[in-house]
């Protein structure tokens, strides 16, 4: 509709809005938000935990995923509600920092929001609202800090726990114990020790994927894996203690920037001329020879007549690596990406024991291994099918994640929603010393937190009211690690059971959900632009032009 405001000009409204803008204001924006990001958590809700379910996700192509990860589901979903989107976004911003946790994120800000609106249906202002869950944010933050284990960042088998228990809930757990091992090991071998402590690059872990082959085959390599061919049939395709040289520049004549033009007239200068390209192109490859190079991978093209010499010299040739590959390659041989053939010198070379083409499925992959100190690796992994691959990957990663979050911050907490139920019980003794309307709010805080444990007993079949009500008891007997085991359907502690979490994925799941909530409750105004161009047509006016009024008119 078109939005008019109750300002006259005789005795017309002014129509401020273009058409088909339309306007929500107060409660009812406010209801409407809150519904919309309410959807979106509980689509995601039933997929929290080792016994949630998966979701298939088809697109307009007709391409399908089958995940349980948070984040990619919400990032896969079609979502057009501006309120939506933001539950949406927070997923994602829980991905990109911490790797993990990314539906537990969705869910809480779903339920926080479920639990302000029942306070603004007890005429509770949203701003008091917003204040209590801040300070009951923080007081969580606090509470977390007090029952965390610190560990040492270089305990493969904490570690190892750890991954094991990101993978518990995926596609991969019947796996999670090898695919945890190889992990830990990746991450290890790429962590760089600083004064603080150590710091890990995601990206030094290149992960490959290939169907076929069954999960047990995943492998770490020493160095790099290469999704190309030898580019020759006649070099060899096997490189034993192999000296590599990394070039960013095209084996090739190049053409002048400039049009120009060459008259040949007579047989003999075709031939000089034609010679005269062919031994540009050797002494290229004499360079390369004489640097003491037998691999050679660049970054451009490489002139059959060049690949003809490489072949005569036995070196072993890929072309067209990608940029990101070539970075990967110069971390893990220690060699140094060369721009030009004249520059390149036996110290520029990088060093693999064995370089060698292998058959991945249906195709050829070369194959860079046994790098001495490699500060990046690849993890290649198998699977029966391409959907399964693309999980195990998404598992993966979320496991090189939380390892990377340990090992840069070894603060840890255990799992089955204990942490939770514990802060809960924490933020409700605090809030029950504040006065006024914020108690409420820090209460329903202290509730929200709750979800996790309930949606995992859901999840796994359980009653969710029995279980909180002996989750409470448990907690306030100070059994500190007291959560869901959804294997045996029982409250246990989780530490005895090995469950453990990087302390961060929690930090930044209070953070990110208690922000979100806050913003979306504090908005009152929905204005949303119509979708057709052109303002509207002015009023028609007696005794006037259009939208004018006409002189001396009442």
């Amino acid at each position: 509709m078109t939005e008019a405001v109750p300002a006259m000009i005789s005795g017309q409204p002014v129509l401020i809005l273009k058409e088909g803008t339309s306007r929500s204001r107060g409660k009812e924006a406010q209801r409407a938000n809150i519904m919309a990001a309410k959807v979106v958590a509980e689509a995601v809700r039933t997929s929290l935990g080792p016994k949630g379910m998966d979701k298939m996700l088809v697109d307009s192509l007709g391409d399908i995923t089958i995940t349980n990860d948070g984040a990619t589901i919400l990032k896969e979903m079609d979502i057009q509600h501006p309120a939506a989107k933001m539950i949406v976004e927070v997923s994602k911003t829980q991905d990109n920092e911490v790797g993990d946790g990314t539906t537990s994120v969705a869910v809480l800000a779903g339920r926080l929001l479920e639990k302000a609106e029942d306070l603004i249906n007890q005429n509770i202002h949203s701003t008091i609202i917003v204040d209590g869950y801040k300070a009951a944010a923080d007081k969580a933050l606090e509470s977390f800090n007090e029952i965390a284990i610190k560990v040492s960042p270089t305990d493969k088998e904490m570690l190892k726990k750890v991954a094991a228990t990101s993978m518990a809930t995926k596609l991969v757990s019947e796996n999670k114990e090898y695919l945890a091992d190889l992990t830990v090991n990746a991450v290890l071998k790429v962590a760089q020790k600083t004064e603080d402590g150590y710091k890990v690059e995601i990206d030094d872990i290149k992960v490959d994927k290939k169907a076929g082959e069954s999960m047990d085959e995943t492998r770490v390599i020493d160095g790099i894996v290469l999704d190309k061919e030898v580019v020759h049939s006649g070099m060899p395709k096997r490189v034993d203690n192999a000296k590599i040289a990394l070039l960013n520049c095209a084996l090739e004549i190049e053409k002048t920037e400039f049009t120009a033009k060459i008259n040949i007239e007579r047989p003999e200068e075709m031939k000089a001329f034609l010679e005269e390209e062919e031994s540009m192109l050797k002494a290229m490859v004499d360079k390369i020879a004489s640097a003491g190079a037998n691999v050679v991978i660049c970054q451009k093209g490489i002139d059959d007549v060049a690949q003809h010499y490489l072949a005569k010299n036995k070196v072993l040739t890929v072309r067209r690596a990608t940029e990101s590959n070539m970075e990967k390659l110069s971390k893990a041989t220690g060699g140094k990406i060369v721009i030009s053939i004249d520059d390149l010198s036996s110290k520029d070379l990088g060093a693999a024991k064995l370089v060698e083409e292998r058959k991945v499925g249906d195709d050829k992959w070369v194959f860079i291994e046994g790098c001495k100190n490699p500060r990046s690796i690849s993890l290649l992994i198998r699977g029966g099918t391409d959907k399964v691959v693309d999980e195990a990957e998404r598992s993966v990663h979320d496991a090189i994640c939380v390892v990377r979050d340990i090992v840069q911050r070894p603060l840890v907490v255990a799992g089955g929603g204990a942490p939770e139920a514990e802060v809960a019980s924490r933020v409700r003794k605090w809030a029950e010393k504040l006065s006024g309307k914020e108690q409420l709010a820090a209460l329903s805080f202290a509730d929200a937190l709750e979800v996790i444990p309930t949606t995992l007993a859901e999840n796994a079949g359980l009653d969710p009211i029995d279980i909180l009500v002996e989750l409470r008891s448990r907690h306030e007997k100070g059994d500190v690690w007291a959560g869901v085991d959804v294997i045996e359907g029982k409250v246990k502690d989780m530490a005895k059971l090995n469950i453990y979490e990087p302390l961060v994925v929690k930090e930044q799941m209070i953070k990110s959900s208690s922000e979100v909530a806050s913003m979306i409750l504090r908005i009152d105004d929905v204005i949303a632009s119509g979708k057709t161009g052109g303002g509207p047509m002015p009023p028609k006016m007696p005794g006037g032009m259009g939208g004018m009024g006409g002189e001396g008119e009442e």
